[in-house]
Protein backbone atom coordinates (compact mmCIF):
# COMPACT_ATOMS: atom_id res chain seq x y z
CA UNK A 1 0.00 0.00 0.00
CA UNK A 2 1.18 3.21 -0.87
CA UNK A 3 1.42 6.27 1.25
CA UNK A 4 -1.99 7.77 2.29
CA UNK A 5 -2.53 11.67 2.25
CA UNK A 6 -3.26 13.08 5.75
CA UNK A 7 -6.34 13.92 6.77
CA UNK A 8 -7.29 17.33 8.46
CA UNK A 9 -8.68 18.04 11.24
CA UNK A 10 -12.67 18.79 11.01
CA UNK A 11 -13.60 22.54 10.95
CA UNK A 12 -16.83 24.65 11.60
CA UNK A 13 -16.84 27.21 8.69
CA UNK A 14 -17.25 30.91 9.92
CA UNK A 15 -20.46 32.59 9.18
CA UNK A 16 -20.43 35.39 5.91
CA UNK A 17 -19.27 38.78 7.52
CA UNK A 18 -21.31 40.64 4.88
CA UNK A 19 -24.31 41.13 3.88
CA UNK A 20 -25.34 42.34 -0.11
CA UNK A 21 -29.13 43.06 -0.98
CA UNK A 22 -30.35 44.72 -4.66
CA UNK A 23 -33.42 46.18 -5.99
CA UNK A 24 -33.98 47.66 -9.32
CA UNK A 25 -34.42 51.29 -9.65
CA UNK A 26 -37.85 52.13 -11.92
CA UNK A 27 -39.60 54.92 -12.65
CA UNK A 28 -36.76 56.74 -13.94
CA UNK A 29 -37.12 59.59 -16.28
CA UNK A 30 -34.63 60.76 -19.39
CA UNK A 31 -33.09 63.10 -17.42
CA UNK A 32 -32.12 60.66 -14.03
CA UNK A 33 -30.32 58.32 -17.13
CA UNK A 34 -29.09 61.05 -18.29
CA UNK A 35 -27.37 62.20 -15.13
CA UNK A 36 -26.55 59.09 -14.14
CA UNK A 37 -24.55 57.87 -17.65
CA UNK A 38 -22.66 61.38 -17.09
CA UNK A 39 -21.65 60.28 -13.77
CA UNK A 40 -20.89 57.12 -14.00
CA UNK A 41 -18.64 58.04 -17.36
CA UNK A 42 -17.13 60.87 -15.45
CA UNK A 43 -15.29 58.81 -12.41
CA UNK A 44 -14.73 55.55 -14.44
CA UNK A 45 -12.73 57.57 -16.17
CA UNK A 46 -10.70 58.96 -13.30
CA UNK A 47 -10.74 55.12 -11.89
CA UNK A 48 -9.37 54.11 -15.24
CA UNK A 49 -6.45 57.24 -14.56
CA UNK A 50 -6.28 56.12 -10.86
CA UNK A 51 -5.85 52.09 -11.44
CA UNK A 52 -2.78 53.22 -14.35
CA UNK A 53 -1.33 54.94 -11.44
CA UNK A 54 -1.44 52.51 -9.14
CA UNK A 55 0.04 49.47 -11.61
CA UNK A 56 3.00 52.06 -12.50
CA UNK A 57 4.20 52.32 -8.49
CA UNK A 58 3.86 48.19 -8.34
CA UNK A 59 5.73 47.25 -4.97
CA UNK A 60 6.82 50.35 -3.87
CA UNK A 61 3.53 52.12 -3.29
CA UNK A 62 3.56 53.42 0.13
CA UNK A 63 0.40 56.11 1.98
CA UNK A 64 2.13 59.26 0.46
CA UNK A 65 1.88 58.07 -3.01
CA UNK A 66 -2.12 57.13 -2.09
CA UNK A 67 -3.21 60.38 -0.30
CA UNK A 68 -1.37 62.31 -3.65
CA UNK A 69 -3.30 60.06 -5.64
CA UNK A 70 -6.36 60.83 -3.86
CA UNK A 71 -5.51 65.15 -3.75
CA UNK A 72 -5.17 64.43 -7.88
CA UNK A 73 -9.10 62.55 -7.80
CA UNK A 74 -10.43 65.04 -5.66
CA UNK A 75 -9.72 67.97 -7.97
CA UNK A 76 -12.19 66.19 -10.55
CA UNK A 77 -14.98 64.58 -8.39
CA UNK A 78 -14.81 65.13 -4.63
CA UNK A 79 -13.38 63.96 -1.19
CA UNK A 80 -15.73 61.19 -0.70
CA UNK A 81 -15.64 60.16 -4.07
CA UNK A 82 -12.03 60.19 -4.35
CA UNK A 83 -12.09 58.03 -1.22
CA UNK A 84 -13.92 55.22 -3.11
CA UNK A 85 -12.16 55.13 -6.00
CA UNK A 86 -8.64 54.62 -4.30
CA UNK A 87 -9.91 52.01 -2.40
CA UNK A 88 -11.72 50.01 -5.51
CA UNK A 89 -8.20 50.55 -7.08
CA UNK A 90 -6.37 49.07 -4.28
CA UNK A 91 -9.01 45.82 -3.76
CA UNK A 92 -8.61 45.44 -7.21
CA UNK A 93 -4.86 45.18 -7.62
CA UNK A 94 -4.72 42.93 -4.67
CA UNK A 95 -7.04 41.01 -6.61
CA UNK A 96 -4.96 40.79 -9.33
CA UNK A 97 -1.87 39.59 -7.53
CA UNK A 98 -3.86 36.88 -6.01
CA UNK A 99 -4.98 36.00 -9.26
CA UNK A 100 -0.96 36.35 -10.29
CA UNK A 101 0.14 34.22 -7.83
CA UNK A 102 -2.43 31.41 -7.93
CA UNK A 103 -1.28 30.98 -12.33
CA UNK A 104 2.39 31.02 -11.26
CA UNK A 105 1.46 27.79 -8.92
CA UNK A 106 -0.41 26.44 -11.54
CA UNK A 107 2.79 26.96 -13.92
CA UNK A 108 4.85 25.31 -11.65
CA UNK A 109 2.70 22.65 -10.84
CA UNK A 110 2.48 21.98 -14.78
CA UNK A 111 6.53 22.20 -14.88
CA UNK A 112 6.67 19.43 -12.21
CA UNK A 113 4.77 17.18 -13.83
CA UNK A 114 5.94 17.52 -17.15
CA UNK A 115 9.64 16.90 -16.11
CA UNK A 116 8.97 13.96 -14.28
CA UNK A 117 6.78 12.24 -17.07
CA UNK A 118 9.29 13.11 -19.45
CA UNK A 119 12.41 11.51 -17.54
CA UNK A 120 10.73 8.06 -17.36
CA UNK A 121 11.17 5.58 -20.55
CA UNK A 122 8.14 5.90 -22.92
CA UNK A 123 5.29 3.15 -22.13
CA UNK A 124 6.09 3.16 -18.70
CA UNK A 125 3.33 2.76 -16.49
CA UNK A 126 2.72 4.56 -13.49
CA UNK A 127 2.26 3.49 -10.33
CA UNK A 128 -0.50 4.66 -7.44
CA UNK A 129 -0.14 8.19 -6.78
CA UNK A 130 2.95 8.78 -9.09
CA UNK A 131 2.85 9.52 -13.06
CA UNK A 132 4.03 6.75 -15.45
CA UNK A 133 5.81 7.66 -19.02
CA UNK A 134 3.97 8.65 -21.99
CA UNK A 135 2.39 6.37 -24.72
CA UNK A 136 4.40 7.08 -27.77
CA UNK A 137 7.21 9.04 -28.84
CA UNK A 138 5.03 11.31 -30.77
CA UNK A 139 3.75 12.31 -27.70
CA UNK A 140 6.38 12.17 -25.58
CA UNK A 141 7.82 14.81 -28.48
CA UNK A 142 4.57 17.30 -27.72
CA UNK A 143 4.99 17.30 -24.24
CA UNK A 144 8.54 18.31 -24.57
CA UNK A 145 7.87 21.58 -26.62
CA UNK A 146 4.79 22.07 -24.13
CA UNK A 147 7.49 21.88 -20.98
CA UNK A 148 9.73 24.51 -22.46
CA UNK A 149 6.31 26.63 -23.13
CA UNK A 150 5.56 26.66 -19.82
CA UNK A 151 8.55 27.60 -18.75
CA UNK A 152 8.94 30.82 -20.26
CA UNK A 153 5.41 31.70 -19.16
CA UNK A 154 6.75 30.73 -15.89
CA UNK A 155 9.67 32.46 -16.10
CA UNK A 156 7.74 35.71 -17.53
CA UNK A 157 4.57 36.01 -14.64
CA UNK A 158 7.53 35.27 -12.06
CA UNK A 159 9.46 38.26 -13.43
CA UNK A 160 6.57 39.85 -13.51
CA UNK A 161 5.32 39.38 -9.76
CA UNK A 162 9.13 40.20 -8.77
CA UNK A 163 8.72 43.43 -10.09
CA UNK A 164 5.43 44.19 -8.87
CA UNK A 165 3.81 44.35 -12.46
CA UNK A 166 0.05 43.14 -12.67
CA UNK A 167 -2.04 43.32 -15.79
CA UNK A 168 -5.84 44.67 -15.11
CA UNK A 169 -8.59 45.16 -17.58
CA UNK A 170 -11.30 47.48 -16.12
CA UNK A 171 -14.35 45.82 -17.78
CA UNK A 172 -12.69 42.44 -17.96
CA UNK A 173 -10.64 40.98 -20.61
CA UNK A 174 -12.95 38.59 -21.25
CA UNK A 175 -15.41 41.06 -22.93
CA UNK A 176 -12.59 42.80 -24.08
CA UNK A 177 -11.23 39.53 -25.94
CA UNK A 178 -15.13 39.25 -27.14
CA UNK A 179 -14.74 42.57 -29.34
CA UNK A 180 -12.42 40.41 -31.81
CA UNK A 181 -15.37 37.98 -32.03
CA UNK A 182 -18.15 39.45 -32.29
CA UNK A 183 -19.67 36.83 -34.44
CA UNK A 184 -19.45 33.76 -32.54
CA UNK A 185 -21.14 35.80 -29.76
CA UNK A 186 -24.24 36.89 -31.10
CA UNK A 187 -23.22 40.56 -30.83
CA UNK A 188 -23.27 43.45 -32.86
CA UNK A 189 -20.33 46.51 -32.43
CA UNK A 190 -22.84 49.33 -30.88
CA UNK A 191 -24.19 46.36 -28.36
CA UNK A 192 -20.51 45.55 -27.32
CA UNK A 193 -20.27 48.78 -26.88
CA UNK A 194 -22.97 49.83 -24.43
CA UNK A 195 -21.81 47.15 -22.39
CA UNK A 196 -18.43 47.67 -22.63
CA UNK A 197 -19.22 51.17 -21.14
CA UNK A 198 -21.58 50.14 -18.79
CA UNK A 199 -18.66 47.76 -17.06
CA UNK A 200 -16.49 50.55 -16.81
CA UNK A 201 -19.06 52.97 -15.13
CA UNK A 202 -18.36 53.53 -11.68
CA UNK A 203 -20.91 54.61 -9.46
CA UNK A 204 -20.47 53.04 -6.14
CA UNK A 205 -19.88 55.01 -2.42
CA UNK A 206 -18.37 53.55 1.11
CA UNK A 207 -20.72 54.16 3.87
CA UNK A 208 -19.71 56.25 6.85
CA UNK A 209 -20.89 56.09 10.50
CA UNK A 210 -22.52 58.90 11.78
CA UNK A 211 -23.44 60.59 8.98
CA UNK A 212 -27.33 61.31 7.80
CA UNK A 213 -28.20 57.98 6.58
CA UNK A 214 -24.80 55.94 6.36
CA UNK A 215 -23.78 57.47 3.32
CA UNK A 216 -23.14 61.56 2.76
CA UNK A 217 -22.36 60.66 -1.79
CA UNK A 218 -25.26 58.40 -2.29
CA UNK A 219 -28.11 58.44 0.23
CA UNK A 220 -31.00 56.77 0.35
CA UNK A 221 -33.59 57.84 2.73
CA UNK A 222 -35.59 54.89 5.03
CA UNK A 223 -38.77 55.99 2.28
CA UNK A 224 -36.54 54.73 -0.75
CA UNK A 225 -35.61 58.29 -2.08
CA UNK A 226 -32.10 58.17 -3.79
CA UNK A 227 -29.89 61.24 -4.18
CA UNK A 228 -26.57 61.25 -5.39
CA UNK A 229 -23.55 63.91 -4.50
CA UNK A 230 -22.80 64.92 -8.28
CA UNK A 231 -19.08 65.52 -9.07
CA UNK A 232 -17.36 69.15 -9.59
CA UNK A 233 -17.61 68.90 -13.19
CA UNK A 234 -21.48 68.00 -13.06
CA UNK A 235 -22.77 70.49 -10.28
CA UNK A 236 -24.89 71.95 -12.93
CA UNK A 237 -27.38 69.18 -13.11
CA UNK A 238 -28.03 69.41 -9.34
CA UNK A 239 -32.05 69.51 -8.52
CA UNK A 240 -31.70 69.85 -4.52
CA UNK A 241 -28.95 71.76 -2.26
CA UNK A 242 -25.23 70.82 -1.14
CA UNK A 243 -24.90 70.04 -5.38
CA UNK A 244 -27.10 66.94 -4.90
CA UNK A 245 -29.48 65.34 -7.26
CA UNK A 246 -32.52 63.54 -5.94
CA UNK A 247 -33.43 60.76 -8.55
CA UNK A 248 -37.75 60.43 -9.64
CA UNK A 249 -37.33 56.21 -8.79
CA UNK A 250 -37.69 54.72 -5.70
CA UNK A 251 -36.07 51.71 -4.04
CA UNK A 252 -37.71 49.51 -1.81
CA UNK A 253 -35.31 46.63 -0.52
CA UNK A 254 -37.60 43.12 -0.21
CA UNK A 255 -35.15 41.12 1.18
CA UNK A 256 -33.76 42.22 4.21
CA UNK A 257 -35.45 45.15 4.30
CA UNK A 258 -36.50 45.41 7.74
CA UNK A 259 -33.03 45.04 8.75
CA UNK A 260 -31.52 47.77 5.97
CA UNK A 261 -33.89 50.14 7.45
CA UNK A 262 -32.99 50.35 10.84
CA UNK A 263 -29.63 50.55 9.64
CA UNK A 264 -30.20 53.48 8.10
CA UNK A 265 -32.24 54.88 10.36
CA UNK A 266 -29.31 54.49 13.06
CA UNK A 267 -27.29 56.20 10.80
CA UNK A 268 -24.73 53.07 10.66
CA UNK A 269 -22.65 52.64 7.41
CA UNK A 270 -24.44 51.00 4.45
CA UNK A 271 -22.42 51.16 1.16
CA UNK A 272 -23.99 51.59 -2.25
CA UNK A 273 -23.69 50.62 -5.87
CA UNK A 274 -25.67 51.86 -8.95
CA UNK A 275 -25.38 49.64 -11.61
CA UNK A 276 -26.82 49.25 -15.47
CA UNK A 277 -28.05 46.33 -17.11
CA UNK A 278 -27.86 47.37 -21.22
CA UNK A 279 -29.18 43.70 -22.35
CA UNK A 280 -32.59 44.67 -20.38
CA UNK A 281 -31.98 48.21 -20.17
CA UNK A 282 -32.23 48.42 -16.44
CA UNK A 283 -31.05 49.86 -13.59
CA UNK A 284 -29.66 48.51 -10.03
CA UNK A 285 -29.11 49.62 -6.59
CA UNK A 286 -27.29 47.16 -4.64
CA UNK A 287 -26.56 47.89 -0.43
CA UNK A 288 -24.23 46.12 1.06
CA UNK A 289 -22.94 46.82 4.88
CA UNK A 290 -20.76 44.25 7.70
CA UNK A 291 -21.92 42.88 10.42
CA UNK A 292 -20.55 41.37 13.26
CA UNK A 293 -19.00 38.03 12.31
CA UNK A 294 -21.50 35.25 13.38
CA UNK A 295 -20.51 33.31 16.29
CA UNK A 296 -20.81 29.62 14.90
CA UNK A 297 -21.68 27.10 17.78
CA UNK A 298 -18.47 24.45 18.86
CA UNK A 299 -17.49 21.34 16.78
CA UNK A 300 -18.99 19.76 19.92
CA UNK A 301 -22.85 21.08 20.02
CA UNK A 302 -22.57 20.91 16.10
CA UNK A 303 -22.35 17.07 16.58
CA UNK A 304 -24.59 16.83 19.43
CA UNK A 305 -27.42 16.18 17.09
CA UNK A 306 -26.52 14.03 14.47
CA UNK A 307 -24.54 15.18 10.90
CA UNK A 308 -26.01 15.45 7.32
CA UNK A 309 -23.28 14.82 5.23
CA UNK A 310 -23.50 16.12 1.75
CA UNK A 311 -21.44 15.35 -1.19
CA UNK A 312 -20.75 17.66 -4.25
CA UNK A 313 -21.19 16.23 -7.93
CA UNK A 314 -21.29 18.20 -10.86
CA UNK A 315 -25.12 17.80 -11.53
CA UNK A 316 -26.69 17.04 -7.92
CA UNK A 317 -25.81 16.87 -4.00
CA UNK A 318 -26.03 13.93 -2.34
CA UNK A 319 -27.08 13.92 0.91
CA UNK A 320 -27.38 11.47 4.08
CA UNK A 321 -28.82 11.93 8.05
CA UNK A 322 -26.40 10.44 10.46
CA UNK A 323 -26.71 9.89 14.14
CA UNK A 324 -24.41 11.66 16.80
CA UNK A 325 -23.17 7.61 16.61
CA UNK A 326 -22.31 7.74 12.98
CA UNK A 327 -25.41 5.68 11.61
CA UNK A 328 -27.56 6.51 8.70
CA UNK A 329 -31.01 7.48 9.26
CA UNK A 330 -33.58 6.96 6.89
CA UNK A 331 -32.95 6.99 2.94
CA UNK A 332 -30.38 9.33 0.93
CA UNK A 333 -32.05 12.59 -0.75
CA UNK A 334 -30.70 13.96 -4.37
CA UNK A 335 -30.70 17.86 -4.72
CA UNK A 336 -30.22 18.09 -8.65
CA UNK A 337 -29.16 21.37 -10.38
CA UNK A 338 -28.45 22.20 -14.11
CA UNK A 339 -25.31 24.01 -14.80
CA UNK A 340 -25.93 24.62 -18.70
CA UNK A 341 -26.93 28.30 -20.04
CA UNK A 342 -25.76 31.64 -18.21
CA UNK A 343 -23.87 32.34 -15.04
CA UNK A 344 -27.09 33.88 -13.62
CA UNK A 345 -29.22 30.40 -14.45
CA UNK A 346 -26.26 28.41 -13.13
CA UNK A 347 -26.25 30.87 -9.64
CA UNK A 348 -29.98 30.24 -9.43
CA UNK A 349 -30.17 26.43 -9.76
CA UNK A 350 -27.11 26.35 -7.41
CA UNK A 351 -29.67 28.66 -4.66
CA UNK A 352 -32.38 26.41 -5.45
CA UNK A 353 -30.19 23.04 -4.70
CA UNK A 354 -29.26 24.70 -1.64
CA UNK A 355 -32.48 25.53 -0.01
CA UNK A 356 -34.28 22.82 -0.69
CA UNK A 357 -31.26 20.65 1.03
CA UNK A 358 -31.28 23.66 4.10
CA UNK A 359 -35.06 22.93 4.21
CA UNK A 360 -34.84 19.34 4.50
CA UNK A 361 -32.01 19.69 7.02
CA UNK A 362 -34.06 21.36 9.14
CA UNK A 363 -37.12 19.42 9.37
CA UNK A 364 -34.96 16.14 10.37
CA UNK A 365 -33.69 18.33 13.00
CA UNK A 366 -29.94 18.45 12.92
CA UNK A 367 -27.92 21.19 13.78
CA UNK A 368 -25.23 21.07 10.95
CA UNK A 369 -24.23 20.36 7.85
CA UNK A 370 -20.81 18.46 6.80
CA UNK A 371 -19.01 18.82 3.23
CA UNK A 372 -15.94 18.28 2.05
CA UNK A 373 -13.51 21.15 2.12
CA UNK A 374 -13.03 21.13 -1.82
CA UNK A 375 -10.48 22.71 -3.66
CA UNK A 376 -9.88 21.56 -7.19
CA UNK A 377 -7.49 24.78 -8.62
CA UNK A 378 -4.24 22.06 -8.73
CA UNK A 379 -6.46 19.51 -10.00
CA UNK A 380 -7.45 20.75 -13.45
CA UNK A 381 -4.45 20.85 -15.72
CA UNK A 382 -4.32 18.59 -19.09
CA UNK A 383 -0.79 17.36 -17.91
CA UNK A 384 -1.74 15.82 -14.60
CA UNK A 385 -4.74 13.81 -16.09
CA UNK A 386 -3.48 13.79 -19.85
CA UNK A 387 -6.23 12.74 -22.30
CA UNK A 388 -9.05 12.09 -19.56
CA UNK A 389 -10.38 15.49 -21.45
CA UNK A 390 -14.15 14.35 -19.80
CA UNK A 391 -12.61 13.88 -16.71
CA UNK A 392 -11.10 17.49 -16.78
CA UNK A 393 -14.55 18.92 -17.90
CA UNK A 394 -15.82 17.35 -14.97
CA UNK A 395 -14.12 18.56 -12.09
CA UNK A 396 -13.60 21.97 -13.83
CA UNK A 397 -17.60 22.75 -13.88
CA UNK A 398 -18.17 21.48 -9.93
CA UNK A 399 -19.15 25.17 -8.42
CA UNK A 400 -17.18 24.52 -5.62
CA UNK A 401 -16.10 27.82 -4.43
CA UNK A 402 -19.38 29.27 -5.28
CA UNK A 403 -21.40 26.87 -3.88
CA UNK A 404 -19.41 26.79 -0.52
CA UNK A 405 -19.83 30.51 -0.13
CA UNK A 406 -23.89 30.43 -0.82
CA UNK A 407 -24.60 27.43 1.42
CA UNK A 408 -22.20 29.28 4.50
CA UNK A 409 -23.99 32.35 4.14
CA UNK A 410 -27.87 30.48 3.54
CA UNK A 411 -27.11 28.42 6.61
CA UNK A 412 -26.19 30.88 8.65
CA UNK A 413 -29.73 32.04 8.23
CA UNK A 414 -31.73 29.02 9.00
CA UNK A 415 -29.05 28.29 11.81
CA UNK A 416 -27.02 25.50 10.74
CA UNK A 417 -23.89 25.42 11.11
CA UNK A 418 -21.30 23.84 8.42
CA UNK A 419 -18.61 21.35 9.43
CA UNK A 420 -15.95 21.45 6.36
CA UNK A 421 -13.96 18.24 6.23
CA UNK A 422 -10.53 16.99 4.51
CA UNK A 423 -12.12 15.42 1.15
CA UNK A 424 -9.46 12.26 1.36
CA UNK A 425 -10.51 8.67 0.04
CA UNK A 426 -14.21 9.92 1.07
CA UNK A 427 -15.57 8.96 -2.23
CA UNK A 428 -13.42 5.63 -2.15
CA UNK A 429 -14.13 4.21 1.37
CA UNK A 430 -17.96 5.10 1.18
CA UNK A 431 -17.77 3.03 -1.55
CA UNK A 432 -15.96 0.11 0.03
CA UNK A 433 -17.24 0.33 3.36
CA UNK A 434 -20.79 1.91 3.04
CA UNK A 435 -22.26 1.07 -0.63
CA UNK A 436 -22.84 -2.89 -0.32
CA UNK A 437 -24.01 -2.90 2.88
CA UNK A 438 -26.77 0.25 2.81
CA UNK A 439 -27.88 -1.24 -0.90
CA UNK A 440 -31.36 -3.38 -0.04
CA UNK A 441 -34.12 -4.75 -2.60
CA UNK A 442 -35.73 -1.50 -1.85
CA UNK A 443 -33.01 0.80 -1.85
CA UNK A 444 -30.28 1.19 -4.57
CA UNK A 445 -27.35 3.10 -3.02
CA UNK A 446 -25.21 4.85 -5.62
CA UNK A 447 -21.47 5.66 -5.34
CA UNK A 448 -21.86 9.48 -3.94
CA UNK A 449 -24.79 8.25 -1.11
CA UNK A 450 -21.32 6.77 0.07
CA UNK A 451 -19.42 9.22 -0.12
CA UNK A 452 -22.06 11.51 1.36
CA UNK A 453 -22.08 8.94 4.82
CA UNK A 454 -18.20 8.61 4.59
CA UNK A 455 -18.20 12.93 4.73
CA UNK A 456 -20.98 12.51 7.48
CA UNK A 457 -18.71 10.09 9.81
CA UNK A 458 -15.53 12.27 9.44
CA UNK A 459 -17.51 15.37 10.36
CA UNK A 460 -18.53 13.86 13.37
CA UNK A 461 -15.09 12.55 14.27
CA UNK A 462 -15.95 8.77 13.77
CA UNK A 463 -13.54 6.30 11.07
CA UNK A 464 -15.09 6.15 8.06
CA UNK A 465 -14.93 2.47 8.39
CA UNK A 466 -17.29 0.11 9.50
CA UNK A 467 -16.35 -1.80 12.44
CA UNK A 468 -17.27 -5.15 11.72
CA UNK A 469 -17.27 -8.83 13.64
CA UNK A 470 -14.12 -10.81 13.69
CA UNK A 471 -13.67 -14.26 12.01
CA UNK A 472 -15.50 -17.17 14.23
CA UNK A 473 -11.86 -18.71 15.13
CA UNK A 474 -11.41 -15.28 16.99
CA UNK A 475 -15.15 -14.29 18.62
CA UNK A 476 -15.59 -14.99 22.32
CA UNK A 477 -19.04 -16.99 21.35
CA UNK A 478 -18.98 -20.41 19.30
CA UNK A 479 -21.53 -19.04 16.79
CA UNK A 480 -21.49 -15.05 17.09
CA UNK A 481 -19.85 -11.79 18.72
CA UNK A 482 -21.36 -11.22 22.40
CA UNK A 483 -20.57 -7.47 21.59
CA UNK A 484 -22.48 -6.91 19.19
CA UNK A 485 -24.77 -4.44 20.64
CA UNK A 486 -21.75 -2.90 23.11
CA UNK A 487 -20.48 0.95 22.64
CA UNK A 488 -16.89 0.68 23.09
CA UNK A 489 -17.25 2.86 26.66
CA UNK A 490 -20.06 0.55 27.46
CA UNK A 491 -19.05 -1.14 31.02
CA UNK A 492 -18.81 -5.05 31.17
CA UNK A 493 -18.61 -5.34 27.11
CA UNK A 494 -15.63 -7.66 26.99
CA UNK A 495 -16.82 -9.28 30.10
CA UNK A 496 -18.87 -13.11 29.47
CA UNK A 497 -22.86 -12.92 29.26
CA UNK A 498 -24.69 -13.64 32.93
CA UNK A 499 -26.01 -17.54 32.78
CA UNK A 500 -29.36 -17.10 31.61
CA UNK A 501 -31.52 -20.77 32.09
CA UNK A 502 -32.26 -22.48 29.04
CA UNK A 503 -30.77 -23.31 25.26
CA UNK A 504 -27.98 -20.61 24.35
CA UNK A 505 -27.23 -22.78 20.71
CA UNK A 506 -28.38 -25.58 18.93
CA UNK A 507 -25.75 -28.01 19.79
CA UNK A 508 -24.60 -27.68 23.13
CA UNK A 509 -27.20 -27.16 26.35
CA UNK A 510 -26.80 -24.19 29.26
CA UNK A 511 -23.95 -24.83 31.76
CA UNK A 512 -22.17 -27.18 29.68
CA UNK A 513 -19.00 -27.45 27.43
CA UNK A 514 -15.65 -25.80 28.04
CA UNK A 515 -14.87 -22.79 29.80
CA UNK A 516 -18.86 -22.43 30.18
CA UNK A 517 -18.47 -20.54 33.89
CA UNK A 518 -16.11 -18.49 32.19
CA UNK A 519 -16.01 -17.22 28.97
CA UNK A 520 -13.06 -14.76 29.60
CA UNK A 521 -10.82 -17.74 28.94
CA UNK A 522 -11.98 -18.09 25.35
CA UNK A 523 -11.25 -14.09 24.58
CA UNK A 524 -7.60 -13.12 23.42
CA UNK A 525 -7.86 -10.22 26.07
CA UNK A 526 -7.87 -13.17 28.81
CA UNK A 527 -10.09 -11.13 31.02
CA UNK A 528 -12.19 -12.83 33.98
CA UNK A 529 -15.58 -12.44 34.44
CA UNK A 530 -15.66 -10.60 37.27
CA UNK A 531 -18.95 -8.14 37.66
CA UNK A 532 -22.33 -8.57 39.93
CA UNK A 533 -24.54 -6.88 37.23
CA UNK A 534 -24.69 -6.58 33.26
CA UNK A 535 -26.46 -4.28 31.18
CA UNK A 536 -26.73 -4.79 27.35
CA UNK A 537 -25.91 -1.23 25.52
CA UNK A 538 -28.55 -0.87 22.87
CA UNK A 539 -26.38 1.27 20.42
CA UNK A 540 -25.40 -0.45 17.03
CA UNK A 541 -21.72 -1.00 16.57
CA UNK A 542 -20.76 1.19 14.07
CA UNK A 543 -18.47 4.03 15.97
Amino acid sequence: MGRLREVAAPFVVPGPSGVAVRDRLKDLTAEDEKVLRLTGALLGSLASRDLKARCAAGLDHDTGQWAERKRALTAGSSSRWAGSITKATHDQWALARRCQLAHIQSLQAGVRTLTVRLSKPVGEKGARGAPGGYRSRPEWFAKSRRLHVLADRLEREQADRDAGRVRVVRGGKRLLNTRHHLDPAGMTESAWRQRWEAERWFLAADGESGKRFANETIRVTPEGEISIKLPAPLAGYANAGSGRYTLTGRVRFQHRGSEWADRVTAHRAVAYRIHHDPVRDRWYLTASWQRPTVQTIGLDAARAHGMVGVDTNADHLAAWELDRHGNPVGDPRRFFFDLTGTADHRDAQVRHAITRLLHWAKRRGTAAIGIEDLDFQSEKTREKHGRRKKFRQLISGMPTGRLKARLVAMAAEQGLAIVAVHPAYTSRWGAQHWQKPLTSNNRTTTRHDAAAVAIGRRALGHPIRRRTAPPPAHQSDGQGHRTVQAAPAAPGREEPRPRIPGPRTRSMRAGRGANAGNQGTQHRSGRPAEHESWHQDPLPLSL
